[in-house]
């Protein structure tokens, strides 16, 4: 098996919301720390438009930093944003510009970002200005079915049941969201199985390729 690390020592992963990086890619993300990559996380809002009642406005914050140390991510590695959820449209060149500056100051060989298919207009618009961000780097789309209008598997990366257990403890973390159909680790589980099957293995995520530089 290819050791991720050997073209991904640096990776940044892109997050329009606070669960979006570890629904796309935890599993991923989990092998790469294991391997020894260097992860930063990048969230652009804390969505407290969207909390459900009862709970706390910085409830998803509290939650996110939760599941960031399931990946032991230190802080120092992460980077968070409070653009209005729904709105980021209207915010697209601030948020060009702080992927700019997350370019510069990380300088990632691999970055995760949604799909340029998903039409959630906050993930759109992370993805499109990714590209222009990133242009000199590797840029890896990641999956939310939900949200895609179609989804171009190109890459699928082979997981271990371990590394999935670390993505659905990771999501765990969210109590606040536990009522979506998409938080459950058996839809965690279940994706994954799926494209494992599509390559002989026992699991796997898929991605779609925007720009891998040999």
């Amino acid at each position: 098996m290819m050791i991720l690390t050997d073209s991904a020592k640096k990776v940044l992963v892109l997050a329009p919301h606070t669960d979006d990086g570890e629904l796309g890619a935890g599993g991923t993300v989990a092998r790469l720390i294991e391997e020894g990559a260097e992860v930063y996380w990048a969230v652009f809002s804390t969505c407290e438009e969207s909390v459900p009642e009862g709970y706390p406005r910085d409830v998803l914050q509290t939650e996110f930093l939760r599941a960031m140390d399931r990946f032991s991510i230190p802080r120092e590695r992460i980077s968070l944003f409070h653009y209005p959820v729904r709105y980021f449209p209207a915010h697209r060149q601030e948020i060009l510009e702080d992927l700019v500056r997350l370019n510069r100051s990380i300088s990632p060989s691999l970055v995760f970002a949604p799909s340029l298919h998903d039409v959630h207009q906050d993930h759109h618009t992370v993805a499109e200005e990714a590209v222009r961000a990133f242009k000199k780097t590797c840029l890896l789309g990641y999956e939310e079915p939900w949200n895609d209008l179609s989804f171009d598997n190109q890459v699928f990366i082979s997981l271990e049941e371990r590394h999935l257990d670390v993505k659905t403890a990771a999501m765990a973390c969210y109590e606040s969201q536990k009522f979506r159909p998409y938080a459950g680790e058996d839809y965690l589980k279940g994706l994954a199985r799926c494209r494992g099957v599509q390559i002989g293995r026992p699991y796997a995520e898929a991605f779609e390729t925007v720009r891998w530089i040999l």
